[in-house]
């Protein structure tokens, strides 16, 4: 049931997305005077609508997407350019979809059609909605950071060794084991170090930092136990451990891991969720982006990565999944089943899940293909430079863009991403890639 829960809370939040992403179309089209017909969140048969003013709001039954329709988004045909037909006489579906937008436009509303809107404001509606999606994924990344926090190694004590074994692989101590220095200073699990060796510490990083500079030396260290602050006195044991560099162990020419002397006292963190402060949502949007748009780059590649491990044995990439992976997430988040993993580190999560929805939806939909948000952006800024170029050149205004060519291409598009997207669920269920691994 737990699991349901997560996929339902996944899926109310993926339409409220949907949601206001065409918001962010809609409300600057109107606010330009663009004739606004019609507000759907989802596709397929309608489940409700209601119209208000010249504009009909509505929810469908398939929560897969939305769409705002904008009159007039293809603009006439050149006067001096024939109308294009197939041999058996009718026109061809590029001169069918320039008709069917041209006929929306009623008399006297030309004014009011997409395609007659100057450049900036084509790229205002058109980046509306992208621009939604960013601002949603830096709402809830800020809600995330700031008020759960990010799970991070505390100064809280989790573990106190009671010895030093000789075999590191062993699990209990052995008789001849000496005890490990933390054991017999007196430190216990959920002690809060407060300093080391005078030195003020507030994240488990600090404490290890004094530890190694304190050696093997006696050191002071406070810390605090059931709310009152207690000292004792910890000397470090030297012992042969891996080097660490930048987070990984470094090896020898043979593959072995380089040890040396370092001072040990045996004692262990706890994990919990830190918050961070404002000036740290900036830089972690910024990463979250720059990771976005290295798997959309990347994704022909991945893509078939992915079909080869849904077809044959090789390794399935687990930074492509579709919305029945995200659903898994999802349901995952909401029926862990762990002492350690509570209500807030599962809102954390499910918050951070979305948020990662909504930038792959702000980067996706930059891609400058039709019918992408991006193809129209792609198409205005082509329209400002044959612009441009024109008057540089004292010659005639080019007009509009006329996008309505690119109709063929929209169509492979739209194949090529219905292809994309039922691939991806095969894998997902034949493949999974789950967050317990």
């Amino acid at each position: 049931m737990s699991f349901l829960v997560g996929v339902l809370v996944l899926v109310v939040g993926l339409v409220v997305s949907i949601a206001l992403h065409e918001v962010g179309h809609l409300v600057p089209a109107k606010r330009f005077g663009v004739k606004v017909s019609e507000y759907f969140v989802g596709f397929g048969p309608t489940l409700w609508s209601r119209r208000r003013g010249e504009t009909e709001y509505g929810l469908k039954a398939v929560p897969l997407g939305g769409y705002v329709r904008m009159v007039g988004m293809y603009p006439p045909g050149r006067a001096d350019r024939p109308v294009r037909r197939r041999r058996d006489g009718r026109v061809t579906l590029v001169e069918e979809a320039r008709e069917y937008s041209l006929a929306e436009v009623g008399p006297g509303e030309e004014h009011r059609a997409f395609y007659s809107l100057s450049v900036p404001k084509k790229l205002v509606v058109m980046l509306g909605g992208p621009v939604m999606n960013l601002l949603i994924a830096v709402v809830l990344l800020t809600v995330v950071l700031v008020g759960f926090g990010v799970p991070a190694y505390t100064a809280t004590l989790g573990n106190v060794q009671e010895c030093l074994p000789a075999d590191p692989a062993a699990t209990e101590c052995a008789p001849t084991d000496p005890a490990a220095p933390g054991a017999v200073a007196g430190l216990q699990p959920g002690d809060t170090v407060l300093s080391w060796a005078g030195r003020p510490v507030e994240t488990w990083d600090d404490v290890r930092e004094s530890i190694a500079d304190a050696g093997a030396r006696p050191a002071s260290v406070v810390v605090e136990r059931d709310g009152q602050e207690r000292t004792v006195t910890v000397t470090a044991a030297l012992t042969e451990r891996p080097v660490v560099v930048d987070g990984e162990v470094r090896t020898d020419d043979d593959g072995e891991p380089v040890t040396e002397p370092q001072p040990f006292v045996g004692i262990g963190p706890t994990a919990a969720l830190v918050r961070q402060p404002v000036t740290a949502v900036p830089g972690r949007v910024a990463g979250a982006v720059g990771a976005t748009v290295e798997v959309v780059l990347t994704l022909p590649q991945r893509i078939v990565d992915v079909a080869q491990a849904a077809f044959g044995t090789e390794e399935r990439d687990p930074g492509v999944v579709g919305l029945v992976g995200v659903g898994r997430f999802a349901g995952e988040i909401a029926s862990i089943d762990s002492e350690s993993y509570g209500v807030v580190e599962r809102t954390a999560d499910m918050l951070g899940l979305l948020a990662s929805l909504n930038l792959a939806l702000f980067v996706f939909n930059l891609v400058p293909l039709l019918p992408l948000d991006g193809g129209h952006i792609a198409g205005a800024l082509w329209e400002g430079l044959r612009r441009r170029v024109a008057a540089w050149r004292n010659r005639p205004d080019p007009g509009p863009t006329d996008v309505a060519r690119l109709l063929p291409l929209t169509y492979v598009v739209v194949a090529v991403m219905v292809g994309m997207s039922l691939l991806l669920a095969y894998a997902d269920i034949v493949r999974p890639v789950t967050l317990t691994g």
